[in-house]
């Protein structure tokens, strides 16, 4: 749909097939990206490439500025169906708190109602940030963690995982539902 600011990671993903993403996955999870790959820089390629290759249109990584300042750096978009999610992704260390959490809710508040966030962390989510992410109606931001990326590229259910943990979401109230569980209930 757009191309990104860098162009470099853009055309090395473009070249990346679902066992090409397996073992970039693999790399990922292992911490031998670099040095071309920066850490986070290779998550949010890995999750928009996934959501394109299953059929979404996507927005890689871009800036969004005013006047000339930097006002926001958005990890990716993705336009599926009835479906639009604005993508944060942390490969950090440390489970997620709060604030990115309320960071990534703040830029919902200035897009229309029916954007929803989508946040993918390598270390999961403290339980401050699922408690936020559970209080946040109106807006709506699905948690996704590493054994929900693995499920996805495995069998090929970034889209359709977007759906399911969305319909878990308003059928529970739980932004943080493991897809795993969602498949066995089905």
């Amino acid at each position: 749909m757009s191309t990104p600011k860098s162009t470099f990671y853009y055309e090395l993903v473009q070249e990346m097939d679902w066992s090409d993403l397996q073992n970039f996955w693999q790399q990922i999870r292992r911490k031998k990206t670099g040095p071309t790959w920066p850490p986070g820089k290779a998550l949010e390629y890995l999750i928009m490439r996934g959501f394109e290759l299953e059929g979404a249109k996507v927005v890689y990584p871009f800036e969004v500025h005013k006047q000339s300042e930097v006002i926001e750096q958005i990890d990716g978009l993705i336009f599926w169906e009835n479906f639009v999610a604005l993508v944060e992704c942390k490969d950090v260390k440390s489970a997620i708190n709060f604030d990115p959490i309320a960071k990534l809710r703040n830029r919902l508040l200035n897009r229309p109602s029916q954007v929803i966030g989508c946040f993918f962390s390598m270390a999961g989510y403290t339980e401050p940030a699922k408690i936020l992410a559970e209080h946040l109606a109106p807006q709506t931001i699905l948690l996704w963690e590493q054994y929900d990326i693995d499920f996805s590229l495995k069998n090929r259910y970034f889209c359709r995982g977007l759906e399911k943990k969305y319909q878990e979401c308003v059928m529970s109230g739980r932004p943080d539902f493991n897809l795993i569980e969602l498949l066995t209930d089905e």
